[in-house]
Parts: C-alpha cells; structure tokens; sequence
C-alpha cells in the first residue's frame, strides 16, 4: 500500500526535481506537455478505462464506490481535472492534486463480492495498492502514446524513452517509487504485454456492466459515436475486446479507418486553441504572467475539467 507518508517521501523527490514554481512538475520544454497537450490523446480515453476495468479489483471498486453511472460527466470532470493538474499545473496545484487522489484513494477499500480470475471471493482490495495504481499508471501511458501515433508522426525512439522516464515521475505522483515501475521503456513494454496475457485482466460480470452503460451513454447525447466505440475495440487486445463483448465487423472496422482517415487530415490544421487541451493554455498563460486565463481558456477548461480555472492554489 501507499501510505500517505510514503506518498510524500516520493512528492519530496518529485519537488526537488521539478521544472519549478510556476512551470510545475514538468515544464515546457518536456516530452509530457508536448503530448499530453494534444486533444487527440483523448482517443484512448475509453481504452485506458476499459484496460483498468479489466483489473477485477478497479472494477469492483468503481462499481461499488463511484458516482460513474449517477454522474458521468462529474465524473470525467474529476478525473481530468486531477490528472491535468498533474501535468499542467503549478507546482503547488500538483502537488495538491496528489494528495486529493492519495485521500480519494485511502477511502476506496472493500471486498470482492465474487471471485475472479486470482482474486478470492472476500479478498480485500484498496485503490492505493501498489500493483493496481501501476496498472492504473501504465494504461494511462500506453494509451496516451497509441492515441498520439494514431494521428501524429510516430515518436522516435529517444522520444519515447523519453516520455517514459517522466512518466516515472508521473508515477510519484500517484505514490509510486522507482522501485514500483519499470526500469525504462523496454521494461515497460514487456510489463504491459505479460500484464494483457495474464490472468489479473480478467473481465468480471461487473466490468462488463459498466463498460456497457459507458458505451451506451447515461443520455442519448452522450452515447459515443459509433466510431469512437470501433476505434476503442479495436486498440484494445483481442483477449481483452471479447471478455467485454466488443465484437468488430465490417462496419465498425470501416466507421473507425473512415473516421481516422479524416481526423489525420484534419487534426494537424486545427488552431492551437482547439487543438490543445485548454489546461495546457492555462499553463502558457501562467508561464506569461498573466493573472487568470482569458475568457475562451475559461470557457473550453469547463468542457475539459468542469470550472473556468484548474490552477487555483489551496493548501494540501
């Protein structure tokens, strides 16, 4: 488990090398903000999910414990506001954001209700276990760069090295150490593919549920194109695509390379203000010395984190 004094033992470390104050954890002149930027990495969204409800232990505790299904968008607003927070705030709203996860975590703790896969019937599971934050960690890594190479040039080698080695300080942030995760990019990738081949993915009946009343929207308007679920299952690992009932058929193959097709040609036009996450011009707007984003800044962050300002700083 992550305690909270271990959580602060690893901030202490993601303190001392930050890019500073103002540019917080990472900075400009990161690989993390040149991807993490890019509203296109939001295509993997629904793949990091499914891939972290295929761990029975997520599953059972977003079935058990989250408002998902009551509220959806408040809880994607949650979820991006932390994690962009993360990422594009201020050393201090980093920082804070971290430890709201730490607390949010420390109070999601309970049984399994069935077995599944490894895991016992009466097992107890915490989201500040270890091998699930590093599972939670990992699909949000490998999903971010597969969304990227869908639509923009591959990185290189060095480049992907790279974004590994400050996702490892992203992985601070959840608690982890250097201990925790793998060594480097080829570490990672092996870990990533034993973990699709093992029996810890495995997709419960409770997985299955939430997947299908994600996918099938708490509201007509908010149901995912078609597109968008082809896409999802089709970036998924096959063993993984049939335990949650995704099947692909001609239609689907051809509604997500059609709509790929058009968002590689269109994507790289895009204006930088719809074409980055709106925290991100916050934090340019930050590094300018400007007091408060402007009015459009404002306005997409409420579509992307549920209020006009992620960098509003507050004790920890």
């Amino acid at each position: 488990m992550v305690s909270e004094d271990d959580l602060e033992s690893a901030l202490d470390k993601v303190r001392a090398e930050a890019a500073g104050p103002i540019a917080g954890v990472f900075g400009p002149g990161s690989m993390t903000w040149r991807i993490d930027r890019e509203a296109a990495v939001f295509l993997g969204a629904g793949r990091a999910l499914l891939l972290q409800l295929a761990h029975p232990w997520v599953a059972a505790a977003i079935a058990e414990h989250s408002t998902t299904f009551a509220d959806p968008i408040g809880r994607f607003h949650r979820t991006f506001d932390i994690v962009f927070a993360m990422v594009f705030g201020s050393l201090d709203r980093a920082l804070l954001a971290s430890r709201q996860l730490h607390r949010r975590h420390t109070m999601i703790v309970g049984e399994m209700p069935e077995a599944v896969g490894p895991f016992a019937a009466g097992s107890r599971y915490c989201a500040n276990d270890i091998p699930s934050l590093r599972w939670v960690h990992a699909t949000l890594v490998e999903s971010a760069l597969m969304a990227h190479d869908q639509v923009l040039p591959k990185l290189a080698a060095e480049e992907r090295e790279l974004y590994w080695t400050e996702s490892r300080t992203f992985g601070a942030l959840f608690g982890l150490t250097g201990d925790d995760l793998p060594a480097d990019w080829s570490a990672f990738a092996a870990y990533t593919a034993s973990m699709a081949q093992s029996e810890t993915l495995t997709v419960s009946d409770a997985a299955r549920e939430i997947a299908t009343q994600i996918f099938a929207g708490a509201r007509p308007w908010l149901r995912p194109p078609r597109w968008y679920r082809a896409l999802t299952a089709k970036m998924l690992p096959e063993r993984l695509r049939e335990g949650f009932g995704l099947a692909l058929d001609a239609r689907d193959m051809k509604a997500a390379d059609d709509a790929l097709s058009w968002i590689r040609r269109i994507y790289p036009k895009l204006p930088d203000r719809l074409r980055y996450a709106s925290p991100y011009q916050e934090a340019q707007a930050r590094l300018r010395g400007e007091l408060q984003p402007d009015w459009m800044i404002r306005g997409l962050n409420r579509l992307w984190i549920g209020r006009p300002q992620m960098d509003v700083r507050g004790k920890g």
